[in-house]
């Protein structure tokens, strides 16, 4: 019987849920979740969102998911990920992820060009940041220490609590799904479906882990799960058609938009398509209303508890390791009250 742990995802920091956001992040402490993931866009950056949460828990791990890699060069994400590892005794997790187009150009001013090439090099040069090795490198996005000047190779000060803090990359796409098997210790992903798990990710995955010559022990695949808990599947179903429509319709452009393959890939063609098109000529209602509920019944954990731990059950099975919970509520209540339906799902699931 496979073991799954499960997490908390906070998402975006502000829009009036900041006091909530911490209660949500203590009562999950409390419960027992393993890590409590924040994650930044061009709003809060999610440093200073962890630090906060890890200074008023635990036990629970604090994960970026993610830190956007166009907004950081790679060594102030290892003096970032050193400091933030110490100050809560050694529980921080590093996500990382390239963002899209439109933040990455538009609002870090970075060109959005290479990003496996890209993500590479930064995780390279992190991981000699981390082991404390002077750094230097020459590649094709950075140089240290510049040549020329008088920049001199340099050793992180800060001893990280732990000789190796966990490295996660944000990943959709089938190329970057290889890479992260291949050089990461875990994926963060979204919209993942038990049922399409090998063709969408575990295959991937596995390629890339085969490449480094490892297998799949020890890696963590870390899906973001929304929510709702409830006896009426359909009406909770409706509640997350807008945030299914923003990703498949909304996110990127019409050419690259990871999201909307990823729903082609897992059989919705059709759906796809007229979702995008709905989305991007400003018809987000007729988007939101285009969006099968197979697509969110499937990735997305809705009804009451048995349903939930069925669903459970189905996640592990896919090869889920941690199951981040991102759950719904108008009101702190209502997302405590999740909170501790996962706990109680996952026990009658035999998975806890």
């Amino acid at each position: 019987m496979g073991r799954m742990k499960l997490g908390i995802n906070l998402g975006y920091w502000g829009a009036g849920m900041d006091a909530d956001n911490l209660a949500v992040a203590r009562e999950a402490d409390r419960l027992g979740y393993a890590v409590c993931w924040a994650a930044e866009a061009y709003g809060s950056d999610a440093p200073t969102v962890l630090s906060w949460v890890a200074a008023q828990t635990e036990r629970i791990d604090v994960g970026s998911a993610i830190l956007q890699i166009p907004a950081r060069t790679p060594t102030m994400t290892a003096m970032t990920a050193a400091t933030l590892d110490s100050l809560s005794g050694g529980r921080f997790r590093l996500g990382l992820g390239v963002s899209g187009p439109q933040v990455s150009e538009g609002w870090y001013g970075v060109k959005f060009d290479k990003p496996l090439a890209r993500t590479r090099e930064y995780v390279e040069i992190i991981r000699k940041a981390m082991a404390r090795e002077r750094v230097s490198h020459e590649g094709d996005h950075w140089t240290l220490p510049l040549p020329g000047g008088p920049g001199k190779p340099l050793k992180l000060t800060v001893h990280p609590v732990r000789e190796h803090i966990p490295l996660y990359i944000a990943a959709i796409g089938p190329k970057n799904l290889e890479q992260t098997g291949e050089i990461a210790d875990g994926a963060l992903v979204i919209f993942f479906a038990p049922e399409h798990a090998e063709e969408t990710t575990l295959g991937a995955l596995r390629a890339g882990r085969e490449k480094a010559g490892r297998t799949m022990e020890g890696f963590d695949i870390v899906p973001t799960v929304p929510m709702a808990v409830g006896e009426d599947v359909d009406a909770l179903a409706d509640l997350f058609r807008p945030y299914t429509a923003l990703y498949v319709g909304g996110m990127g452009s019409a050419k690259q938009n990871f999201y909307n393959k990823l729903a082609r890939r897992m059989g919705y063609e059709k759906e796809a398509a007229e979702i995008q098109e709905k989305y991007l000529s400003g018809d987000k209602a007729g988007a939101a209303a285009a969006v099968p509920r197979q697509l969110i019944d499937s990735t997305a954990l809705l009804g009451p508890v048995e349903r939930i731990a069925d669903r459970m059950q189905a996640y592990a099975d896919a090869g889920v390791t941690t199951l981040s919970l991102a759950p719904a509520g108008f009101t702190l209540d209502e997302r405590i009250a999740a909170l501790r339906t996962g706990v109680e799902a996952l026990e009658r699931a035999g998975l806890a």
